[in-house]
This record gives structure tokens, sequence and C-alpha cells, in this order.
């Protein structure tokens, strides 16, 4: 009976999703599944959705405790086969507020500040000591178990478990799975080449890995996609700036806020099906939310795995003081994370009452994420392709630096995670990642090494960061932002 440990199970939708599909799995019918959160009615709240899924899907087979707070974290942790991790420390205040906040008070503007930039820097500094904290209690008290990472920054927080413990980790992420199939269906090519005949290669770090080559029946479309997406880009700008006709839409779709929100493309297929919005209208609204994308596949010959919100904040092209106007241009949704996060927040209550409510049903069906398959895999033995992220220590990929943690296809089975080499990446596209990856690794070093210098020298190498500020003004974001967040973060020297 194998024992799973979920970090951070007050994150109770995304728990449902993995240990929904493990609870599906038969290999997994009879786990002990131990919920583990510092908050004690998220924890509940789970513990009662896990519990019902367990009944409705797997005839009540498996084992679910709850353990809350850190008081109660070895006992969730002793004798686990994996542990699964989703915390954000600090959460949406006060610390993803402080993220976007201060920052802006010295002109920088974000996105989702989670991955990369001055704010996924400081969320690194905050999450990593309690991660290493954890991965040091699994060395003691269930030594060889897998712990499976989906807290972001992923490359920065599974480099440091990796890097600071013994604990065998993987960094799990969804948008390789989902790269090539949303790339089709948003050109509306998705009929003429169906995504379950299409093959695919993609490697290079989390949320910046690169579709390299995409075939149907042998035949390469990458240039029948560049040609169409040239064509509906040229459509859609005949809107206007894409940014404004989007907002345009917002009263239209049901939402009653100044900026769109990463839903509105959900709000609009559902209008559309009731006929309430065009065929036209939702073509153009998909390219409308995919032009960083887009532009970078035209400049660097691939297609990324990551949306464009995310990408426009990882190079020094796109969100410029000196240049307003390209936040229509390319449709950036500034402070996004932010308002997705309030929105969240709000639709919970709702949210909660269908899954919990007096007479709600809750089913389950399997969700794309790899969590549960890896546990399966590496309890029957049958093996399973993934995207893993890990690190570049053997040179998975030659032309990224060995501290790397990258992103590359895995074989999962009895023996673990197992990265697979691949080939050199085209040279703009390593050089691409490589801009990011300097600030990833003096992150981690200046955790590992305890030294302050380290974060000042990635703020200073961070792509977007070192576009907008000067050498001063980029010191001095990071000592307000040590301010800031006092109490959140390590002592550094």
């Amino acid at each position: 009976m194998p024992k799973i440990t979920f970090i951070g199970a007050g994150s109770t939708v995304f728990a449902k999703n993995i240990l929904g599909d493990c609870l599906l799995m038969p290999s997994l019918h009879d786990a002990h599944i131990a919920l583990y959160d510092i908050d004690a009615a998220r924890l509940e709240d789970s513990q009662r959705l896990i519990s019902a899924i367990n009944q409705s899907c797997n005839q009540g087979r498996a084992t679910i405790t709850a353990h809350l707070g850190v008081d109660q974290r070895k006992e969730a942790l002793r004798g686990s086969d994996y542990a699964i991790n989703a915390i954000q420390v600090g959460g949406y205040e006060p610390c993803t507020v402080t993220d976007f906040e201060v920052p802006k008070r010295f002109g920088l503007r974000q996105t989702i500040a989670d991955t990369l930039g001055i704010g996924g820097i400081f969320r690194t500094l905050r999450t990593v000591p309690v991660l290493l904290d954890i991965a040091h209690e699994m060395e003691e008290l269930c030594p060889g178990a897998w712990l499976l990472n989906y807290t972001n920054p992923m490359c920065m927080i599974t480099s440091a478990i990796l890097r600071g413990s013994q604990v065998p980790a993987v960094g799990l992420c969804h948008s390789v799975q989902g790269c090539a199939e949303h790339l089709l269906k948003h050109l509306s090519l998705d009929q003429r080449f169906p995504p379950a005949e299409v093959q695919w290669r993609i490697s290079g770090i989390n949320h910046q890995a690169w579709l390299l080559e995409i075939t149907h029946q042998g035949q390469d479309i990458y240039p029948i996609i560049k040609q169409t997406a040239a064509e509906r880009i040229a459509r859609l700008r005949e809107r206007g700036e894409p940014g404004a006709w989007v907002r345009s839409l917002l009263p239209r779709l049901g939402f009653d806020g100044p900026e769109p929100c990463y839903d509105i493309h959900s709000a609009a297929i559902k209008a559309h099906a009731d006929g309430n919005f065009s065929t036209e209208e939702l073509e153009d609204l998909a390219v409308a939310g995919d032009l960083v994308r887009l532009e970078m596949m035209f400049r660097f010959g691939y297609y990324i795995t990551e949306s464009s919100e995310h990408s426009a904040e990882y190079t020094p092209w796109f969100i410029k003081r000196t240049r307003p106007e390209l936040i229509d241009h390319f449709n950036i949704p500034l402070d996004e994370y932010p308002l997705r996060c309030v929105r969240q927040i709000a639709g919970w209550a709702r949210q909660r009452e269908e899954l919990l409510g007096q007479g709600a049903s809750v089913e389950h069906r399997c969700t794309a994420e790899f969590g549960a398959g890896i546990i399966n895999a590496m309890e029957t033995d049958i093996p399973l392709r993934i995207a893993g992220n890990v690190m570049n220590t053997p040179g998975l990929i030659p032309n990224l630096p060995r501290k790397a943690c990258v992103e590359v296809p895995c074989l999962v089975d009895r023996n673990g995670v197992q990265p697979c080499a691949v080939e050199e990446l085209p040279e703009a596209c390593a050089a691409l990642n490589r801009s990011n990856i300097n600030p990833q690794i003096l992150t981690v070093e200046a955790l590992l090494s305890g030294r302050k210098d380290y974060v000042y020298q990635a703020a200073l190498l961070d792509p977007h960061t070192s576009a907008e500020l000067a050498i001063d003004d980029t010191i001095a974001l990071c000592d307000a932002l040590f301010e800031a967040h006092a109490g959140w973060l390590p002592e550094l020297r």
C-alpha cells in the first residue's frame, strides 16, 4: 500500500486533480493519502473532497488522513513513498501583492511574477527554505521517497531541492503536454491536423521550452502554422490595436473589470456556443491572446511552451516604460496574476458550494497532469514518458549550463525518473534560455551559500529588470523587497 503525502493540500482544486487521478489508478486504489497544510479550513475542505472522490470513484478503499500545521508535518511524511508539493509561501496577501506593488514604485511592471523576474527571484527566496526543511525531513522519515514538485518558480525550486538535499525529485508542469494541441486549436488547424495524429519534440527550460519539431504523417507542418499565424494576425490587426479590441469585448462577455482576465477565452467559447459571438471573433481572440509567443516564433523560428502573458516578462522586448504602446500592440495583461487571484478568491465560495455543498455529487475524470501517472509507473513498472524538470548535470542539453534545470523528455518506470539526452538547441534558442538560466542559477546559489550579493547579481542579470532599471535602481529595488518581505526571507549575509 503506497503512501502519498500531498504538501499544500489546501490547494483544494489542484489536490482534487492530482489525487483524484491517483484514486482512478488500480495500482493506487489502496493507497494511504496524507494531506498536509497549515490552513485548517482549506485542509478540511480538501479532506472532505478527496474522501468523497474516494467513495464515489474508488469504493472507499484508500485511506485519507489530514495533518495540520508544522507540528504534524513529520507524521504526514513518515513512511511516505511519494510526496507531492504544491505550496505557496506567503500567499496572495501579503507576499504576491508585495511582489507586484514594490516594483511598481520603481517603474517595473509585471504580468505573472512567479517564474522569473524580480517577483520570481523573491518568490524563490521565501519558498526554498521551507522546501529544504521538508526535504531534510524526508531524508530522515522516508528516505528514497520521490518528491514531485509543482510549485513555481519551477526551475529554481527544483534545482535547489536537487542541489540542496539527497531527495530524488522532479519538477512538473502542464505546459509541454498541451503545447502543440493549443497551437493547432488556436489557429483552427486542429481539424486539418488532429492533435492525436501529430508528432512533436520539445526541450529547453520550464516555461521556455521549444517546440522544435511538429509533423503530421511525416510532413513538417511548421510552414503551414507560420503562414496561418501571419494571416490571422493581419486580420486581427484590422480591428485596431489588439489590447484595445479585447477590452472592448469585456461587457459582452460578462466581465465588469477594466482589464481582460485569463479566462476570457472560455467565456468567449460559451458566448459562441450561445450564438452571441461570431466564429471570426473567436478565432481572432485566440490569436490576440498569443501574440507574444507568435512574435517569438517568427523571430526565433520555434514556438515556446508557456503563455504570452508569462513570456512577455521573460524577455527585454515587450514591457517597456518608454514604449507603452507595446502593451496594446501585443495585448499584454499587466498585473494579470493579482487580478486572477482576486477573481479566484471571490469565486471560491461558489466553487466550494458546487464541490462540497448539500447534495453535491463529486465525480472525477482523469486530467492531463503527470503526477498520478508517474506514481503508477513506478509502482507497476509500466513505462511512461513525461516532460520533467531535472538538472542538466549529465549534459542532457549540451549547449545549456550544467547547473541549469532543464525540461526534457523522461522515461518513468520502477527505476524512477530517467531523463533523456537531447540534441543541442538551435543556438538562438539556447541563448535566450541562457538569459533566463543566469538569474536562476544565481538565486539558487544565494540560498545554498547564504550570500546576499548573489541576489543582487541575479536581479541585475534578469532580462526584463535589466532592460528597465539602472544598476543603482535595481539594487534599491532589491533592498526595498528585502524590507517589505521581512519575516518571510532567510538571513543572507
